[in-house]
């Protein structure tokens, strides 16, 4: 599993654009890891699925509401990650009015998730494999924090307890 002190793995994850601007085109787009988080400080949280009922009321509206106070910490950017494709990221990002707040990104195939060891096994469930809930501080491809959470909890990957760690 992924750790404090470690590089992100690289992977591309896959963004969807809805409108045309500053050099993005529609989407789906590729976000290299690497390349994306290269001189940043990055909060990057991630959690099972789109849509899904902790996720939706809780886990994307914390990071959302909080998205200037981050700023304010020296956060650049804020990175939402979970299996689901672009489209339904997208789709959730509408939903959600991420816009200019959150970058919701798509890992499809699990590709970047199974990297950091952070993969949950719910094929039991229906679901197939999914991201365990978890948030980390990533500076400059490297991550500072990483809370995981046990499974079935939202105690540690909040916005609020991410917002803490980039405010010291």
């Amino acid at each position: 599993m992924i750790k404090v002190g470690d590089t992100l793995p690289p992977a591309t994850l896959m963004e969807y654009i809805e409108h045309e601007g500053e050099g993005c085109s529609l989407g789906p787009n590729p976000v290299d890891v690497s390349e994306a988080s290269a001189g940043k400080t990055i909060a990057l949280f991630a959690l099972p699925g789109a849509f899904t009922p902790t996720c939706s009321a809780s886990h994307v509206p914390g990071y959302v509401e909080h998205a200037e106070a981050f700023n304010a910490a020296g956060v650049d950017e804020i990175w939402c990650v979970s299996v689901n494709d672009a489209f339904v990221m997208g789709a959730w990002a509408k939903d959600q009015q991420t816009g200019g707040k959150v970058r919701m990104l798509g890992d499809g195939s699990a590709l970047f998730t199974n990297a950091t060891g952070l993969a949950l096994d719910l094929t039991a469930r229906g679901m197939g494999v999914r991201s365990s809930r978890y948030s980390m501080l990533v500076k400059d491809g490297v991550v500072s924090n990483l809370n995981v959470e046990r499974p079935g909890a939202f105690e540690v990957s909040n916005a609020e307890t991410l917002l803490a760690q980039a405010k010291a």
